[in-house]
């Protein structure tokens, strides 16, 4: 048998691309590919991109550079390699990849990595390839079932939905990922199935605007992302679910609900507020009011009362003057965050916001941001030292930083240690928090003698009945 050939994959960005690197692996796996962490022995290279950040295209093409001198000493040699650049930089930036980087032999979008080992192929042959098109298809029901949930620990991602219909003008997901789409029920489940079945306890659902899910029941029904999470916590062995990231305008009675009677829908919630001022919201194309989000806010925690939050900030959007950024700051304090991200406003090739007038001042951004960022840092230390003393079940997924210790997370999405015996892997076991740290909480198994009834936090019978909880903003 010849040796297999071996793909690393670079990953840069969301969830959702390491989401789409596995499923990559897992399409060159029938063509006899396997994964490395090392680069210097691959025969494929992918650079997985985002186009989020700022100067994000300049930092895969500076990246570009560092791999070609690897590529350069294998080109003479019985096994050359291939470069290949996928993602949201490949779908924005298509031709010009090649044109200012010719040692890249494969540009594709993340709407056509199902295809890969075609257009792999055709690469090899010498063509100079680039797939940026939205094909008809879909990649998913393409794409081998088995191979999806190859075991890689027990918690998972899982995409349900792609692509946005919103159109923020600071934002360039519409044109690198597409218009909203959603994958069938039946799918979905099948693949959690899989999931759970392959020892998977907790499964973190991914969409770029993961609450607009409307995908096609069984039923041929219209399915939205509450009915889903209810019918995902019937599956045994699925203990814990989560999703991100979600639209303030997409949180509707059903996903209100669910947050309400799944015990195993965690308290933790990622809801993008962006900015404060209506003014710069109007601007940003958000259709939604401070206010609206704040009412909804409190309606959440009515459901759900030990949820945390958490956030996402541009700060210096074109025309943010002090008194809107002031409104930004108030917003903050007036909700309370878990935790959040924070960014200076970068404008981003293709978007509305970047032909905007009142562009801000570099250095007025730089001077907001960390004012914002000392309110968040005091509001996530507080959160965190809310927990010392109190007792929960934590999720243990990996062997912690020293021997003998074990790393898992607890129900809000906080990095949790704690010393004890590695068979306790994929485990969930109620501990008590003794110390806060700067990013994680020092914990102690408690033995079944010393567990109480109830951490002091609210426990909820599991419903499957969805009552009305109110109009959504």
């Amino acid at each position: 048998m010849s040796e297999a050939k071996k793909v690393f994959v670079r990953t840069y960005g969301c969830q959702m691309n390491v989401y789409d690197s596995d499923r990559m692996t897992d399409a060159l796996a029938p063509v006899g590919y396997r994964t490395t962490e090392n680069l210097d022995e691959a025969d494929l290279v992918i650079l997985n991109t985002c186009h989020i950040r700022e100067k994000a295209a300049e930092k895969v093409y500076s990246e570009i550079g560092r791999i070609c001198k690897v590529k350069d000493v294998r080109a003479g040699s019985d096994r050359p390699m291939t470069l290949a650049v996928a993602g949201c930089v490949a779908q924005a930036e298509g031709e010009e990849i090649i044109h200012r980087a010719p040692a890249v032999d494969l540009v594709f979008g993340p709407q056509s990595y199902h295809r890969l080992p075609e257009l792999l192929k055709r690469a090899n042959n010498g063509a100079c390839v680039v797939e940026t098109d939205f094909p008809a298809e879909d990649k998913f029901e393409a794409l081998p079932a088995e191979a999806a949930t190859r075991k890689r620990g027990v918690t998972s991602f899982l995409t349900v939905q792609e692509g946005c219909d919103k159109f923020c003008t600071f934002c360039v997901v519409p044109y690198t990922r597409g218009a909203e789409i959603s994958r069938p029920v039946s799918q979905v489940l099948d693949e959690a199935r899989r999931l759970a079945d392959a020892g998977v306890r907790e499964v973190m659902l991914l969409g770029q605007n993961v609450n607009a899910y409307h995908g096609t029941g069984p039923d041929g029904g219209d399915w939205g992302l509450g009915r889903l999470l209810f019918e995902l916590a019937e599956i045994p062995g699925l203990d814990r679910l989560r999703y991100t990231t979600s639209h303030p305008r997409d949180m509707d009675d059903e996903l209100l609900a669910a947050h309400r009677d799944l015990s195993e829908l965690m308290p933790y919630l990622h809801l993008p507020v962006q900015a404060g001022s209506d003014r710069i919201l109007g601007l940003m194309n958000r259709k939604h009011t401070g206010e609206e989000y704040v009412r909804l806010v409190e309606r959440i925690r009515a459901a759900r009362r030990d949820i945390a939050l958490s956030g996402d900030f541009i700060v210096g959007f074109p025309g943010e003057t002090e008194a809107d950024f002031q409104s930004t700051l108030d917003l903050v304090e007036e909700v309370g965050y878990a935790s959040a991200f924070s960014f200076k406003y970068s404008p981003r090739p293709g978007t509305p916001g970047a032909n905007l007038d009142e562009q801000v001042a570099e250095e007025v951004k730089s001077e907001r941001l960390a004012r914002l960022q000392a309110v968040l840092a005091d509001q996530q230390r507080a959160f965190n030292a809310s927990k010392r003393g109190t007792q929960m079940d934590v999720l243990f997924e990996k062997p912690g930083r020293f021997e003998g210790q074990l790393g898992g997370r607890s129900p809000w999405l906080q990095a949790v240690h704690v010393d004890a015996p590695a068979e306790l892997l994929g485990e969930i076991r109620r501990v008590v928090i003794d110390d806060v740290g700067p990013n994680s909480l020092v914990s102690r198994l408690l033995d079944k003698s010393a567990m109480m009834a109830s951490s002091g936090e609210p426990t909820q019978e599991r419903g499957r009945a969805v009552a009305d909880v109110g109009g959504v903003a």
